[in-house]
Protein backbone atom coordinates (compact mmCIF):
# COMPACT_ATOMS: atom_id res chain seq x y z
CA UNK A 1 0.00 0.00 0.00
CA UNK A 2 1.25 3.69 -0.81
CA UNK A 3 -0.15 6.32 1.95
CA UNK A 4 0.35 9.82 0.52
CA UNK A 5 -0.73 12.64 2.63
CA UNK A 6 -1.73 15.54 0.85
CA UNK A 7 -2.69 19.34 1.34
CA UNK A 8 -1.40 23.14 0.54
CA UNK A 9 1.80 23.28 1.19
CA UNK A 10 3.31 19.63 1.89
CA UNK A 11 4.95 20.44 4.70
CA UNK A 12 3.13 21.11 7.97
CA UNK A 13 0.35 18.98 8.71
CA UNK A 14 1.24 16.57 6.44
CA UNK A 15 4.91 15.91 7.52
CA UNK A 16 3.39 15.60 11.07
CA UNK A 17 1.18 12.79 9.72
CA UNK A 18 3.98 11.25 7.84
CA UNK A 19 6.04 11.21 11.19
CA UNK A 20 3.34 10.30 13.40
CA UNK A 21 1.93 7.48 10.90
CA UNK A 22 6.06 6.12 10.85
CA UNK A 23 6.20 6.52 14.37
CA UNK A 24 8.68 9.03 14.57
CA UNK A 25 6.83 10.74 16.97
CA UNK A 26 4.29 9.55 19.50
CA UNK A 27 0.78 9.96 19.84
CA UNK A 28 -0.09 9.51 23.32
CA UNK A 29 2.03 12.84 24.64
CA UNK A 30 1.72 16.67 23.54
CA UNK A 31 4.80 17.53 21.61
CA UNK A 32 7.25 20.22 22.42
CA UNK A 33 8.44 23.11 20.29
CA UNK A 34 11.77 20.78 19.80
CA UNK A 35 9.93 17.66 18.86
CA UNK A 36 7.77 19.95 16.44
CA UNK A 37 10.65 21.65 14.68
CA UNK A 38 12.67 18.22 14.25
CA UNK A 39 9.85 16.54 12.20
CA UNK A 40 11.10 15.73 8.76
CA UNK A 41 10.06 18.35 6.08
CA UNK A 42 8.55 20.23 8.73
CA UNK A 43 8.58 24.30 7.81
CA UNK A 44 11.11 23.16 5.35
CA UNK A 45 9.15 23.06 1.77
CA UNK A 46 8.76 26.09 -0.33
CA UNK A 47 6.72 26.77 -3.74
CA UNK A 48 9.06 25.39 -5.76
CA UNK A 49 8.31 22.17 -3.68
CA UNK A 50 4.26 21.95 -4.84
CA UNK A 51 3.34 18.93 -6.51
CA UNK A 52 6.97 16.45 -5.80
CA UNK A 53 6.20 13.70 -3.77
CA UNK A 54 8.43 13.22 -0.63
CA UNK A 55 9.26 10.14 0.49
CA UNK A 56 9.20 9.57 4.58
CA UNK A 57 9.87 6.14 4.64
CA UNK A 58 8.14 2.30 5.11
CA UNK A 59 5.83 1.84 7.93
CA UNK A 60 5.84 -1.47 10.07
CA UNK A 61 3.86 -3.15 7.70
CA UNK A 62 6.05 -2.33 4.59
CA UNK A 63 3.89 0.41 3.10
CA UNK A 64 5.21 3.35 1.75
CA UNK A 65 4.41 6.78 3.28
CA UNK A 66 4.73 10.15 1.06
CA UNK A 67 3.63 13.36 1.09
CA UNK A 68 2.56 16.26 -1.44
CA UNK A 69 1.50 19.51 -1.53
CA UNK A 70 -1.44 20.75 -3.93
CA UNK A 71 -1.18 24.20 -3.93
CA UNK A 72 -3.68 26.41 -5.04
CA UNK A 73 -4.71 24.05 -7.47
CA UNK A 74 -8.28 22.31 -7.53
CA UNK A 75 -6.64 20.61 -10.56
CA UNK A 76 -3.45 18.68 -9.06
CA UNK A 77 -4.99 15.95 -6.86
CA UNK A 78 -7.62 15.00 -9.39
CA UNK A 79 -4.25 14.85 -12.38
CA UNK A 80 -2.50 12.83 -9.83
CA UNK A 81 -5.76 10.57 -8.87
CA UNK A 82 -6.01 10.11 -12.59
CA UNK A 83 -2.57 8.70 -13.30
CA UNK A 84 -2.66 6.34 -10.70
CA UNK A 85 -5.53 4.83 -12.52
CA UNK A 86 -4.20 4.98 -15.45
CA UNK A 87 -1.10 3.40 -14.32
CA UNK A 88 -2.86 0.89 -12.51
CA UNK A 89 -4.88 -0.51 -15.27
CA UNK A 90 -1.89 0.02 -17.92
CA UNK A 91 0.42 -2.35 -15.87
CA UNK A 92 -1.86 -4.29 -13.87
CA UNK A 93 -1.28 -2.77 -10.69
CA UNK A 94 -2.25 -4.36 -7.86
CA UNK A 95 -0.70 -2.02 -4.29
CA UNK A 96 -3.71 0.38 -3.33
CA UNK A 97 -2.73 3.96 -3.10
CA UNK A 98 -4.76 5.63 -0.43
CA UNK A 99 -4.55 9.74 -0.90
CA UNK A 100 -5.50 11.81 2.92
CA UNK A 101 -6.03 15.01 2.80
CA UNK A 102 -4.78 16.77 6.28
CA UNK A 103 -6.06 20.07 5.14
CA UNK A 104 -9.09 20.02 7.62
CA UNK A 105 -7.46 19.26 11.06
CA UNK A 106 -5.88 23.05 9.97
CA UNK A 107 -6.40 26.08 12.14
CA UNK A 108 -5.71 29.48 11.85
CA UNK A 109 -2.57 30.18 13.41
CA UNK A 110 -0.72 27.48 11.41
CA UNK A 111 -2.18 29.13 8.25
CA UNK A 112 -0.72 32.31 9.37
CA UNK A 113 2.13 31.27 10.86
CA UNK A 114 2.77 29.62 7.01
CA UNK A 115 2.18 32.57 5.38
CA UNK A 116 4.51 34.41 7.67
CA UNK A 117 7.07 31.61 7.54
CA UNK A 118 6.81 30.17 4.33
CA UNK A 119 5.76 33.36 2.27
CA UNK A 120 6.99 36.03 3.63
CA UNK A 121 10.11 34.69 4.90
CA UNK A 122 9.42 36.31 8.36
CA UNK A 123 10.26 33.22 10.55
CA UNK A 124 10.45 35.20 14.06
CA UNK A 125 6.51 35.36 13.68
CA UNK A 126 5.39 32.66 11.80
CA UNK A 127 7.45 30.19 13.56
CA UNK A 128 5.84 30.38 16.89
CA UNK A 129 2.49 30.52 15.36
CA UNK A 130 3.04 27.47 13.23
CA UNK A 131 4.69 25.66 16.35
CA UNK A 132 0.95 26.62 18.70
CA UNK A 133 -0.66 25.27 15.45
CA UNK A 134 0.69 22.22 15.62
CA UNK A 135 0.29 21.67 19.21
CA UNK A 136 -3.45 22.38 18.83
CA UNK A 137 -4.22 20.41 15.86
CA UNK A 138 -2.14 17.38 16.60
CA UNK A 139 -4.79 14.89 18.09
CA UNK A 140 -6.62 15.66 15.10
CA UNK A 141 -3.68 14.61 12.85
CA UNK A 142 -3.80 11.66 15.41
CA UNK A 143 -6.72 10.70 14.99
CA UNK A 144 -6.73 11.32 10.66
CA UNK A 145 -3.78 8.95 10.54
CA UNK A 146 -5.54 6.24 12.89
CA UNK A 147 -8.93 6.87 10.84
CA UNK A 148 -6.91 6.83 7.29
CA UNK A 149 -4.58 3.51 7.87
CA UNK A 150 -8.69 1.46 9.19
CA UNK A 151 -10.26 3.01 6.02
CA UNK A 152 -7.05 1.96 4.17
CA UNK A 153 -7.78 -1.74 5.28
CA UNK A 154 -11.03 -1.97 4.30
CA UNK A 155 -10.56 -0.04 0.39
CA UNK A 156 -11.75 -1.54 -1.88
CA UNK A 157 -10.86 0.73 -5.17
CA UNK A 158 -7.00 0.51 -6.08
CA UNK A 159 -6.55 4.09 -5.79
CA UNK A 160 -8.86 5.96 -2.71
CA UNK A 161 -9.03 9.62 -1.99
CA UNK A 162 -10.31 10.44 1.44
CA UNK A 163 -11.03 14.17 2.08
CA UNK A 164 -11.25 14.04 5.59
CA UNK A 165 -14.34 16.33 6.25
CA UNK A 166 -15.40 14.74 9.57
CA UNK A 167 -11.60 16.64 11.08
CA UNK A 168 -13.06 20.16 10.48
Amino acid sequence: MIYIYNDFGGTHTTALAAAYHLKKISGSQKLTKAEILSVPYFNKLNASDMGKFIFHGQDDDGNSVYTVGRGASKHLLPAIVNLSILLQKKYNGSEKIIFSNTSPTVPFSMTIGGLFSRWMKIDFIGVPLLVAGAKQCYPDIVRLVNDTKERAKTAVEKVTVLENQAFK
